[in-house]
């Protein structure tokens, strides 16, 4: 199992998992031309795509999905209630229902609530054999009932989204400070890191760090913060808006 992080940031965050046998895009936040070309250096067709996982209904999340179902008409893997939300903008879109788990091929998905300003937001754990990635965005806080569930995974996909001290002295005004900040709006540094330091193991070969706030964060201040509460020192990649990752195996 491979991913690349197509893009990643609060102008639209779009990733792709792939295995010998299948290729799944988890939201679509970017304009098609972006995924088009994103895809293609990676030698890879929009329709060689087994589906695309939606983790909520955001924009940031999924405004390139209209022009890529006209275009393309994947299939969509989503739960009732992002269901009914897509189905009001979105006409005549194939999908799929999926509640706590879904299995694409190869791949067993098992879903976690977040705990998002929106009308629902999962993070998944994906597994191909014994390979297991935990990717988690767009949440205030991670309940602990999810420590143990996602402890000592492979890989870690998640957001460290803004540094608290670059937000309050930010450009933002307060009511959307106090939206980041809150248990519905999305991690800081500091909460990733000591999420991570509770569930990274011996396993753990990679952390990607994703949706890093440009007007309140720095790829820097992440670092530094990560490595305040964390000896981990394998592979540590930081997303970014405007270009992919590296493909980099699970």
């Amino acid at each position: 199992m491979k991913i690349c992080i197509l893009s990643s940031g609060s102008k639209g965050n779009s990733s792709i998992i792939m295995t010998d046998k299948t290729k799944i895009l988890i939201d679509d936040g970017m304009q098609l031309p972006y995924i088009e070309d994103s895809l293609k250096e990676l030698g890879i067709s929009v329709n060689d795509l087994d589906g695309i996982l939606i983790t909520h209904e955001h924009d940031d999340h999924i405004k390139g999905l209209r022009k890529l179902i006209s275009k393309y008409d994947p299939l969509l893997y989503v739960d009732t209630k992002l269901y009914d939300v897509l189905n009001k903008s979105l006409k005549d879109f194939r999908y799929e229902l999926y509640d706590d788990s879904i299995l694409i091929k190869d791949l067993k998905i098992d879903v976690m609530k977040m705990s998002h300003d929106s009308v629902i937001c999962n993070g998944f754990i994906i597994k191909e054999n014994k390979k297991e990635l935990v990717y988690i965005t767009d949440t205030g806080y991670i309940n602990r009932k999810y420590i143990e569930l996602t402890s000592n995974k492979d890989m870690y996909v998640i957001e460290s989204n803004h540094d608290e001290e670059m937000l309050e002295n930010g450009p933002y005004p307060y009511f959307l400070r106090q939206r980041v900040i809150s248990d519905r709006g999305h991690l800081s540094n500091m909460q990733t890191s000591k999420y991570l330091k509770k569930v990274i193991g011996d396993k753990t070969k990679n952390v990607i760090l994703i949706h890093i706030s440009e007007k309140n964060n720095t790829p820097e201040l992440v670092l530094e913060t990560f490595k305040k509460y964390n000896d981990y020192n394998k592979n540590i990649v930081l997303s970014n808006q405007d270009e992919p990752t590296e493909v980099i195996e699970v």
